[in-house]
C-alpha cells in the first residue's frame, strides 16, 4: 500500500479522467500515461467506469501505472472498484464506511475535505491522503493555511489546478495535485497528442517546483 502512495507522490500528479464514454476514457488514459503521469483516476461519472478500470488494470499490468477510482461516494462502490482492479479510491467527500472498506482491503483512500476539522477527521479515520476539494474556491493559500496547525497533513488539492498555478500548489506544501479538465481538454476535440503534451508539461513543472 505504501508503494502505491509513494508512486502517486513521486510524480506529484493524479490525472482525473472524465469522459463521455468508456472508449474516450481509455484513450485519455493512454495519452496521459504517454506524457509521464503514473496516477490515473477513472471517475465514476464515466459511463461503464468499472469496466474501464478493469480494462486498464489488465492493459497496464506490470507497468509503473496506478489505476484508481474517483468520485466514489460509498463503501459499496469502493469495493466494486477494488475488485475490478482499482489500486486506490478517491472521493469528493468524507464517508467513514468507505475509508474503513479501503483500509480493510489495504488500498490507499483519498477522501475529500475542505476545512481543518474535515482534514483531521479524515486522517483519524485512516485516510492516506486528503483531497482538498474544490480547491479552486481558495487557491494555493488553503494548503498553507491547513498545514500551519496540521503540518503532517498529506494534502492533494483538486479543482482549479492548471499549468499556470501548479508550481504554486506544490510550493505551498501539496503532496501531489489532482488535475482534470486543464489536463484533458484536448480530448474534447479528439486531440490526444495535446493531452500527452499537457501531461508532460505538468510533470516537468512539478519537478522544477520541487527542486526550488
Amino acid at each position: 500500500m505504501m508503494n502505491t502512495i509513494n508512486k502517486l507522490q513521486e510524480t506529484g500528479i493524479v490525472a482525473v479522467i472524465r469522459a463521455q464514454n468508456g472508449d474516450e476514457a481509455v484513450k485519455i488514459a493512454r495519452a496521459v500515461k504517454k506524457g509521464g503521469i503514473k496516477g490515473l483516476e477513472i471517475t465514476m461519472t464515466v459511463p461503464g467506469a468499472v469496466d474501464v478500470i478493469s480494462e486498464l488494470s489488465k492493459e497496464f499490468e506490470g507497468e509503473e501505472i496506478i489505476i484508481g477510482a474517483g468520485s466514489v461516494l460509498d463503501a459499496e462502490t469502493a469495493r466494486t472498484c477494488i475488485l475490478a482492479g482499482a489500486e486506490y479510491i478517491v472521493s469528493p467527500s468524507f464517508n467513514e464506511e468507505m475509508v474503513k472498506l479501503a483500509n480493510r482491503y489495504q488500498k490507499p483512500v483519498i477522501p475529500g475535505a475542505m476545512t481543518v476539522t474535515e482534514v483531521v477527521k479524515a486522517m483519524e479515520a485512516g485516510a492516506d491522503l486528503v483531497k482538498i476539494f474544490p480547491a479552486s474556491l481558495f487557491g494555493p493559500k488553503i494548503i498553507k493555511a491547513i498545514k500551519g496547525p496540521v503540518p503532517q497533513a498529506p494534502l492533494l488539492p483538486t479543482g482549479g489546478v492548471s499549468l499556470d498555478n501548479v508550481a504554486e500548489w506544490i510550493k505551498a506544501g501539496s503532496a501531489a495535485v489532482g488535475v482534470g479538465s486543464s489536463l484533458t481538454a484536448g480530448a474534447k476535440t479528439g486531440d490526444f497528442d495535446k493531452v500527452t503534451q499537457t501531461a508532460a508539461a505538468f510533470v516537468e513543472k512539478i519537478a522544477k517546483a520541487r527542486e526550488v
